[in-house]
């Protein structure tokens, strides 16, 4: 058995939401048996020996006698996970003479082994898979079960490999494997929830149809079987539909969570996540030993839905106020820090008191004036200013129930949404929506004619408005001008504008 001084393999890692190129050196020298691996592996990387040696000899190789050292480099970031022990078998097949390493040249590969030799998924495909094409490299050898979402990366051939065996066999010319076709999403006739089957409410209705053509936050208000959350949980059937761009982005998020599938490797609709309020801020923000990201991450290019609000934990709720301005999380660690984007629709819901009956008609709240005031100050003020579109869900009458629902479906509104959208881009190509459009550019988007500016003095001056809701006003009435196809705003856009700032909470 001939022994190469140096082989590389070309791999790939994650750091966050990005992948980056690692190139696997094996060396073997004379020596006491030994299989030491460098380069900062962590447990699972370092497990990594055995699985190789099981999977070298169960594919009917010869495991070299001879002191093996692996490096991961760059030798100074982290390496985790279960994805290097393909290409560290192949440098040591390659190194050993049994294989002919120059079939390895502009060639990456990542994958997971079985002691049998067979191959097994890893998580963030796709990040990888991007990070493979930016850095030349035109073929890529991954699990089978990993293939569909490796095609999303564009100029790149990916090769589905079941076993080690198969794959040899490619390397070698004797039995090629067939390049995985482009994945593309197929017809889903799933049935989602629609706008049409509600009956009444049509004061949310409207507020979360402005809520969806501007991307703003909201917060519904209401008695316990009012429909808050019923509301909530159709508001996905009214979002435009995501670009490839978005698509792409929310899918890397989801590709490093695990949740991404053979069967649906790419995310087609906008994520809608509804944490349990017992939620801890690191499940919420993102974080632990390892940085992995939490539910507002999850919800990028989507929406969060936060149901009982004030049942959250306060630092989980304050953890928001930063993803919520800047469309990022940071986390930072010992090990370093890791910056994952947390662009999203914030949509909360809540009772005005701990019974939910405050200020009903009926009568039926049973608490005290403190209790409310106690309840309703686990929220925070400034949680609250970055909140768009106060809404007040009522309880429904008999009358309104007993009616079948006759409203417009969720594609009539969508398609409203879609139009008010079309006007955002034509006007900020480089936003998600009206809800982010930068303070500086307000002027210019959001001019005010003499009698709106009036009415919004008035406004500032009775509401005692800060300048941030101040901003926000303005970005609620450029979207409600936007959904009546108006180029200026008029003082009708900015009224109902206004009114959606008064928070149920104060009355």
């Amino acid at each position: 058995m001939g022994i190469s001084l140096v082989c590389k393999v070309r791999s790939l890692g994650l750091h966050g939401v990005s992948g980056y190129e690692v190139s696997v050196e094996c060396f073997l020298s004379r020596g006491l048996p030994a299989f030491e691996i460098v380069g900062l592996p962590d447990a699972a990387v370092r497990e990594a020996r055995e699985r190789v040696r099981a999977a070298i000899k169960n594919s009917g190789f010869e495991f070299p006698v001879s002191r093996i050292s692996v490096n991961l480099a760059p030798a100074g970031r982290k390496k985790e996970g279960t994805l290097y022990d393909l290409p560290v078998l192949l440098g040591i097949l390659s190194a050993s003479g049994q294989l002919d390493g120059g079939a390895l040249a502009n060639c990456g590969c990542v994958g997971e082994l079985s002691l049998s030799g067979e191959l097994r998924p890893v998580v963030g495909m796709l990040p990888m898979a991007m990070a493979a094409q930016r850095a030349g490299i035109k073929q890529l050898f991954v699990p089978a079960d990993n293939a569909p979402e490796a095609t999303l990366a564009e100029a790149l051939v990916v090769y589905p490999v079941k076993t080690v065996e198969q794959l040899i066999g490619h390397l070698s010319g004797r039995s090629p494997i067939d390049p995985a076709p482009v994945w593309a999403p197929g017809n889903r006739l799933e049935k989602t929830l629609d706008f049409g089957d509600v009956k009444g409410q049509e004061n949310v209705k409207r507020a979360l149809e402005i809520a969806a053509a501007g991307g703003h936050n909201v917060l519904l208000v209401g008695p316990p079987g009012a429909g808050k959350s019923m509301l909530a949980k159709r508001l996905s059937s009214i979002l435009p539909g995501m670009s490839r761009k978005e698509a792409l982005e929310a899918t890397e998020i989801h590709s490093i969570a695990g949740f991404t599938s053979k069967d649906h490797p790419l995310l087609t609709e906008r994520p809608f996540r509804s944490p349990h309020h017992t939620i801890s801020p690191t499940g919420l923000s993102g974080g632990g030993s390892i940085p992995t990201p939490g539910e507002i991450s999850l919800a990028h290019n989507g929406v969060l839905f936060l149901d009982e609000l004030p049942e959250f934990h306060r630092d989980a709720l304050e953890s928001l106020r930063q993803p919520l301005e800047n469309g990022e999380v940071i986390i930072s660690r010992v090990a370093g820090t890791v910056s994952y984007p947390s662009r999203f629709m914030l949509v909360c819901a809540m009772n005005p008191c701990k019974c939910g009956w405050y200020g009903h008609p009926s009568g039926r709240c049973t608490c005290s004036e403190q209790s409310v005031r106690r309840y309703l100050g686990r929220i925070s003020g400034p949680l609250l200013d970055r909140i768009d579109l106060f809404v007040d869900v009522p309880s429904l009458d008999f009358e309104e129930l007993s009616h079948r629902a006759e409203g417009p479906s969720s594609q009539e509104i969508r398609v409203r949404v879609e139009q008010a959208r079309a006007r955002q881009s034509a006007r900020r190509p480089d936003v998600f929506g009206n809800a982010q459009i930068p303070s500086a550019q307000l002027s210019e988007d959001c001019v005010l004619t003499e009698a709106c500016d009036h009415l919004m003095r008035r406004a500032f001056e009775r509401l005692h408005l800060s300048a941030r809701s101040y901003d926000r006003i303005l970005r609620v009435a450029r979207t409600i001008a936007d959904l009546d196809g108006a180029e200026q705003i008029a003082p009708a856009h900015l009224a109902e504008a206004i009114q959606y700032r008064s928070s149920p909470l104060e009355r």
